[in-house]
């Protein structure tokens, strides 16, 4: 498996191109599918039944799991739960009333410490003197939602990190479910829990479902997401800003650059960088986002990255 999803992504076509000058500097290859409602592909550039990690773009589908299982949470902090958020101070203020309102605190998140995400955000936590911490991790809102999920089940929340937790094992069957496709390998994320791999192609049939669902726990955190996409990313990212901008889309990005898209209608797409370059993602994403027939005017803005020289733009990156 894992020498198939290695030629799948040394294979990939070439997606983004980087331009200094007029000159070609640089190039990035890629995955990306997108299916229609009934999951049949619409189109493909690369192999998309490849298994890769998804990374944090499964967590709208972790989150469905936890509220599967009982969690219940308003909207904004269910939202949260989804996140890979950037830190700032009302993403914090919400993982701390989720713990709060499961009785627990931030010593019981078991994420990997670290500074906030958005570079304004880390400025100003070094700048009151703080250290790396798992609150101020991009992860804590899944993780604090985890731990409430075990407290409403009766599961044990100092083992809710095991692959064997019923708590990951519902997760699984939800990414399952979601993807029709079986977890093909599971490793452990940046933040200590475990990651779970499927195919691009299966997470486009996930996020497409999700998006069109009409009622059910797939429709509770479909909308907590439209209605809060500030809790999912932050004030400053190019994921908040699509899902402002596009109604009824629901979108995830991810480490790796990895980019995952529902529409209401329930056509998905996703997006695999093969190099990991997250400079690319939001590029190539907005390029088959037009391609599926999406206007927006936020597509126009992700349409191409600029590249600087001597603090000028001299370039950019562009999909191709």
């Amino acid at each position: 498996m894992t020498q198939r999803s290695q030629q799948a992504l040394s294979e990939a076509p070439i997606v983004a191109v980087v331009e200094r000058s007029g000159f070609v500097e640089s190039v990035h290859r890629g995955i990306v599918v997108a299916v229609d409602a009934q999951g049949s592909v619409l189109f493909e550039r690369g192999d998309a039944s490849a298994p890769h990690f998804p990374r944090s773009s499964n967590k709208p589908i972790q989150a469905l799991a936890m509220v599967r299982s009982g969690l219940d949470l308003p909207a904004d902090l269910l939202a949260l739960a989804s996140a890979s958020h950037s830190g700032e101070d009302f993403h914090l203020d919400g993982v701390r009333r989720i713990l709060a309102g499961a009785g627990l605190s931030e010593d019981d998140l078991q994420n990997t410490p670290d500074l906030p995400y958005d570079e304004q955000a880390r400025r100003e936590w070094l700048a009151a003197g703080h250290e790396p911490t798992s609150i101020a991790q991009n992860c804590s809102g899944k993780h604090a939602a985890m731990l409430a999920t075990c407290v409403v089940n009766d599961w044990d929340t100092a083992t809710y990190r095991d692959p064997s937790h019923p708590l990951q094992v519902a997760m699984a069957d939800a990414l399952a479910d979601l993807c029709g496709e079986s977890v093909a390998a599971t490793g452990i994320d940046g933040c200590g829990a475990p990651v779970m791999a499927v195919s691009p192609l299966g997470l486009a049939r996930a996020f497409g479902r999700l998006a069109a669902a009409t009622d059910g726990p797939e429709r509770v955190v479909a909308q907590a997401i439209r209605e809060f996409p500030e809790f999912l990313g932050g004030t400053r990212r190019d994921v908040t800003d699509l899902i402002r901008s596009v109604p009824g889309l629901v979108a995830k990005d991810g480490a790796e650059a990895v980019y995952a898209i529902g529409l209401p209608d329930g056509r998905g797409m996703v997006v695999k960088i093969a190099d990991g370059g997250q400079r690319a993602r939001p590029v190539v994403a907005a390029a088959a986002l037009r391609e599926l027939g999406v206007e927006a005017e936020v597509l126009e803005r992700l349409a191409s990255a600029p590249i600087l020289g001597h603090g000028q733009p001299v370039g950019a990156v562009r999909a191709v």
